[in-house]
């Protein structure tokens, strides 16, 4: 159970009184308590862990832990926040480069958006987010501010080894990847999504789709939070494969460099 204490004479009884405020039963002080220190200790942290690699939801966790939900919420932005800082290395060999935009279905939009037309894929006003795919199933993705050439090329010499293959479609922000020192290999997806030499970005493909998915069943991601969703399922997705278990220690390593464990 959490351990929710007064913060000013340290009682631990306390009434639950309006809009997250609790009362303390001694000095009667009132206080929010996800305004303060999360004081989780590490085993509280490691059922927390659990139940979100197992995908339950804030609601299902707190009633599995009798934590409160905005204090499940705090310590899930401090998840995110580290698996965000969890970089893959430098990728080399043959990978795949693409963008996709991330957005609400058009019918949920408000009125004065859909008033100015039914624009989709590039050109659209939805959040572009730009990604790149390592053969053997790692990827790393970022949101940017736009898909232009100036924008996407730094970020490919920043990921990617020069001299190693990169795979695109033929937008035409990937033209001058040759010019960086890659081997560059197009495919039309006007005419096909492989040429059955290995040129296809269908792994990147398949990262978007299930990105796509897993931030549906959210409901909808506020746009100022998407960067923290993206390094969730970027990292989930890079480290499927390994159990439950492996996963919440390599959690707890990460939160333990950012020092957010209490007693």
């Amino acid at each position: 159970m959490p351990r929710i204490v007064c913060p000013k004479c340290e009682c631990r009884f306390g009434t639950l009184i309006r809009r997250g405020y609790r009362r303390c039963s001694g000095c009667r002080y009132e206080w929010i308590p996800q305004a303060l220190p999360l004081h989780l200790s590490q085993k509280e942290w490691r059922i927390l862990l659990k139940l979100f690699m197992l995908g339950l939801s804030s609601n299902q966790t707190c009633e599995q832990t009798g934590f409160n939900k905005p204090r499940i919420l705090r310590a899930l932005l401090y998840v995110r926040a580290a698996m965000a800082r969890d970089v893959p290395g430098i990728f080399s060999g043959i990978v795949e480069v693409d963008e996709t935009y991330m957005g609400g279905q058009w019918k949920n939009k408000r009125k004065r958006v859909r008033d100015k037309g039914t624009k989709r894929g590039r050109g659209t006003s939805k959040q572009p987010v730009f990604g790149i795919y390592a053969r053997k199933g790692i990827v790393w993705a970022k949101v940017v501010d736009d898909v232009e050439a100036a924008t996407l090329l730094p970020l490919i010499r920043k990921q990617v080894r020069r001299g190693s293959t990169i795979c695109s479609d033929t937008f035409r922000s990937y033209t001058g990847v040759a010019t960086q020192g890659y081997v560059h290999r197009m495919v039309d997806h006007g005419k096909e999504y492989s040429d059955l030499k290995g040129t296809h970005i269908n792994g990147l493909e398949g990262f978007w789709g299930y990105l796509k998915r897993q931030l549906a069943a959210k409901g909808g991601i506020r746009r100022e939070r998407l960067n923290l969703y993206l390094a969730e399922y970027v990292w989930r997705y890079n480290h499927r494969k390994l159990p439950v278990g492996d996963q919440v220690k390599k959690l707890m390593k990460l939160l333990r460099k950012r020092r957010v464990f209490g007693g």
